[in-house]
């Protein structure tokens, strides 16, 4: 008999609701199979779309799978900037929206290699600590910057006040710094793809064995 946890193994991808955090959408399948599993790649509770979660023996191939580049869609609202980059944070600053020139003149500058603030926030360590513990106990401290690879950025829509983006990023890129960045916030964030992976396939009953899961990846 197999060691507990071990079975069953391979890939599930599924489209996370806004809501529920990574790890529960984590815990309900494990719970639901009685297998080990993890996440490769995090989604905050407000944002929806792709996660994929490793289960079983799958777990121990989590790296092969967490630097994945990243595709998402987002409205960001340009008229304010909050205190986490989001709509469940405060208003920090508000300011006059930019035209359409000058908008898509940021973005130009936000294409390729930039480093960007990691949100207050985000799940990084600090003196130990998690970010976001120290965000909602009100402790200020000095985010680190992080170089991250925009593959492509694309301006969909734009009202005059909120921006549709569809962006290509490398793995460990924050949308939310990119929104902090163009001073407004996320008001949406979908990931439609990771790798190979596509939000339109996800089905949470489905278990896509590890061998056909990596084969995608070559």
């Amino acid at each position: 008999m197999p060691p507990r946890g071990l079975d069953p193994s391979g890939v599930v991808l599924v489209d996370k609701p806004a809501g529920p955090s990574s790890f529960a959408v984590v815990r309900d399948l494990r719970d639901r199979t009685g297998a080990r599993a993890g996440h490769a790649g995090t989604l905050d509770p407000f944002a929806t779309g792709l996660l994929l979660v490793l289960l079983g023996r799958s777990t121990k191939l989590a790296q092969r799978f967490v630097g994945l580049d990243k595709r998402y869609l987002t409205e960001i609202d340009l008229t304010a900037r909050t205190s986490t980059g989001d709509r469940e944070g405060e208003v920090i600053d508000e300011q006059a929206p930019p035209s359409r020139e000058e908008l898509e003149r940021r973005l130009e500058d936000l294409r390729g290699e930039v480093d960007l603030p990691v949100p207050a926030a985000s799940a990084v360590k600090i003196g130990g600590e998690r970010a976001y513990r120290l965000h909602r106990r009100g402790e200020e401290v000095e985010m680190p910057v992080r170089r991250s690879t925009i593959h492509s950025l694309e301006l969909v829509e734009y009202d005059g006040r909120t921006a549709r983006l569809d962006l290509l990023v490398g793995s460990g890129t924050y949308v939310r710094s990119i929104a902090t960045v163009l001073s407004g916030h996320c008001r949406s964030l979908r990931r439609t793809e990771v790798g190979p992976f596509h939000v339109d396939d996800a089905d949470p009953e489905r278990i896509i064995p590890a061998e056909e899961a990596l084969a995608a990846l070559r």
